[in-house]
């Protein structure tokens, strides 16, 4: 079977991440959503997304296809439902499409032709950027559990502290010396040649994904995860960084996304709770205005190729665009456009020459070029994002 993933309903809600991906590539958990459908599926995936992204992803259609929407993780019962759908099948959960089949003839989908099943099963969905961090444990268990199946871990060195040892698994070439690594409240995983630096104090659900290295002396509180090849330092609670982004140094990181090919400066801080305790609001580019997250605590989304400067401080619920580059003394605002330049003194346009230069400095340090399709991406999410500069 062709298995299609879209990026459904819930595409806009979760800007700025999905500027330069569809919802599929988003990571939560250790894997992202594809990694995660493709290892319950048994079978690669494609992708239905903007045109502008559909270079770089994707779609490729067959006689027969299972199109998959993509807020949705999956789960082995929720998969063995899809893997079952024949020709007309749709399945839903409540008034949301979950999956659906297609053959190449058809020109349309219209569900009122459809037989409907009714999934009544367990459901986790990222609908917003904030599910990202609040729904991170629960990911991190699940990935771990298809990731190291009947799979043994390589031994703990003796010059670490380990509480719940059974509760962690080291992948091959990891390096983790002088540690405290205390999985009593959540698995810890070390994916292959990651690094755990001397001094480091790591609360599981933790996961330091491959190629990725925590610096001496960090403190990180669970659910975290730290994405392939980032660096992590200071103090870090509950938070997701993607690919290859770092933040190195001392420093408070809470209840945060960080994008890919994102830099904290040292001594950058994020608030995640409000000085009257009140439930925090979140800029949607999907509305347009601010709205409740339902949570207390709430940091920072930042977008892909952002980078702040040293002592930076982020106030309770901050987004901040691709590409924004921000520095100065004091707070800046709480919602910071793509490809902005500047902070609390003032704001202009961070301009794509200028940004693209500096993306392939970052990219090349790491062996990486930033290709044209990548250069083409952020040029249409810079000419599609004007009004978040004005």
């Amino acid at each position: 079977m062709n298995y299609i993933l879209f990026d459904g309903p819930v595409r806009n809600q979760l800007l700025p991440f999905t500027y330069t991906r569809p919802v599929a590539d988003i990571r939560i958990g250790i894997l992202t959503i594809r990694e995660k459908w493709e290892r319950f599926l048994g079978s690669t995936t494609t992708t239905i997304t903007e045109d502008y992204l559909s270079e770089k992803y994707p779609m490729v259609e067959l006689e027969e296809n299972v199109l998959i929407n993509s807020s949705f993780l999956p789960n082995e019962e929720l998969a063995e439902n899809i893997r079952g759908l024949q020709s007309k099948q749709a399945l839903f959960w409540e008034e949301e499409v979950i999956a659906f089949f297609t053959q190449y003839a058809q020109e349309t989908v219209d569900f009122e032709d459809y037989e409907t099943i009714e999934y009544s099963g367990e459901v986790t969905r990222i609908e917003y950027p904030w599910d990202i961090f609040s729904k991170n444990g629960a990911a991190i268990e699940a990935d771990l559990e298809i990731l190291t199946h009947r799979r043994k871990s390589q031994p703990i060195s003796s010059t670490n502290q380990v509480t719940s040892s059974e509760n962690i698994f080291i992948e091959e070439g990891a390096k983790v010396e002088f540690s405290i690594l205390n999985a009593s409240s959540g698995s810890i995983y070390i994916g292959k040649n990651a690094e755990i630096m001397e001094g480091s104090l790591i609360r599981g659900p933790f996961a330091l994904c491959e190629g990725a290295t925590v610096k001496m002396g960090a403190k990180i509180y669970g659910p975290t995860t730290i994405g392939p090849y980032s660096k992590a330092g200071g103090e870090i609670n509950n938070s997701v960084i993607s690919a290859y982004s770092n933040k190195g140094h001392d420093g408070f990181l809470g209840n945060s996304v960080l994008g890919e090919w994102c830099n904290l400066g040292a001594d950058t801080n994020t608030s995640n709770l409000k000085n009257d305790y009140s439930e925090v609001k979140l800029w949607s580019y999907d509305q347009q205005k601010f709205i409740p997250t339902g949570l207390q605590f709430c940091g920072l989304m930042m977008g892909d190729h952002a980078k702040c400067a040293i002592n930076t401080m982020f106030n309770t619920g901050t987004v901040v665009g691709v590409n924004a580059n921000i520095f100065g003394a004091g707070f800046p605002r709480n919602v910071i456009g793509s490809f902005t330049w500047g902070g609390p003194a003032g704001y202009k346009t961070y301009l794509p020459k200028k940004a693209f230069e500096v993306a392939r400095e970052v990219m090349k340090r790491r062996n990486i070029v930033l290709s044209q399709v990548d250069e083409d991406i952020l040029l249409h999410v810079f000419e599609i994002t004007q009004n978040e500069r004005k």
